[in-house]
């Protein structure tokens, strides 16, 4: 029953933390931001949001920054929004799983144009 309830905060809450990003901050270093995913802790306490950003490293690193910076508005806003006895404290993560899936796709393309070149 516990996990079910940390499970459906943590859906909640990257609902809410998507709206908030897109349509609240006004940060210019924040840029296409997708909050993939949201894991809590069993208590509740933490919130490890992962995001995926459009971009090279230096957007990606200001944007993390920006979200940082904007952090506080973040949780007073979530906790506006989601009634819970505690906001949890929120740590952002770059979530690398689709560049390392784009980097996967490439190399099997380029696997695949050398077995095409190999039967010519």
């Amino acid at each position: 029953m516990a996990r079910i309830r940390v499970s459906r905060v943590g859906e909640q809450i990257k609902k809410e933390l998507s709206q908030i990003i897109q349509q609240e901050i006004k940060d210019p270093r924040i840029g296409f931001v997708t909050v993939t995913s949201v894991e809590m802790s069993g208590d509740l306490q933490i919130a490890k949001v992962y995001v995926s950003v459009f971009g090279k490293e230096e957007e990606k690193s200001q944007t993390l920054a920006g979200l940082e910076k904007a952090k506080g508005f973040i949780r007073s806003e979530v906790g506006r929004r989601i009634h819970l006895r505690h906001i949890p404290e929120m740590h952002f993560v770059m979530d690398e799983s689709l560049d390392h899936s784009e980097h996967i796709s490439k190399l099997l393309h380029d696997v695949h144009d050398q077995e095409k070149q190999g039967n010519e």
